[in-house]
């Protein structure tokens, strides 16, 4: 089985624990704006990657996001 905090290290992994869970991905550069945003509902995940868009996500809702750093709980 798969355990979620084996693939967390480059990428960060969402995993939603309520329904309309929202992730937004924020862009790098000399203004910060929305370039992408997902809704999740219970029990779904998404694998997220930062890159030379992407300098910032922001998570609305109850979600575990893993990382490399460990686990944060969100919307607690």
């Amino acid at each position: 089985m798969l355990n979620l905090e084996d693939i967390a290290g480059d990428y960060i992994v969402v995993k939603a624990k309520e329904n309309g869970v929202t992730i937004i991905g924020l862009t790098r550069g000399k203004d910060t704006k929305f370039h992408h945003s997902e809704k999740l509902d219970r029990g779904e995940v998404m694998i997220a990657q930062f890159t030379e868009h992407t300098s910032a996500i922001k998570i609305r809702g109850k979600a575990s996001i893993y990382t490399k750093h460990g686990v944060v709980e969100a919307g607690e």
